[in-house]
């Protein structure tokens, strides 16, 4: 990967959607929900941002859970990743 996220910015990448119900219902691609999980491939440095210092919490490795639509969706080398800001973080998944 050729990312390398600015400032306080986190570079994810979505976890795979359930493909079947608790039921045993198989879904179809249209029916999966985005997914608000998400794993950490790469984090910016930090820093002052918009005035105020910015210490990362979040590391490479960490899954994490973010608000439904935050983010911005970027495509590299047939890869999706979502680019957002640690405070669209809401929890590290342990």
């Amino acid at each position: 990967m050729n990312l390398k996220p600015l400032s306080d910015r986190v570079i994810l990448k979505a976890c795979e959607a359930e493909e079947t119900t608790k039921g045993g219902i198989i879904l179809t691609a249209s029916a999966k929900e985005k997914p608000e999980m998400a794993e950490v491939v790469a984090v910016g440095p930090g820093g002052m941002v918009d005035g105020k210092e910015v210490v990362m919490t979040v590391k490479v490795g960490d899954k994490v859970i973010t608000s439904k639509y935050s983010g911005t969706e970027v495509k590299v080398d047939g890869q999706e990743y979502t680019i957002v800001r640690q405070g669209d973080i809401l929890a590290i998944v342990e």
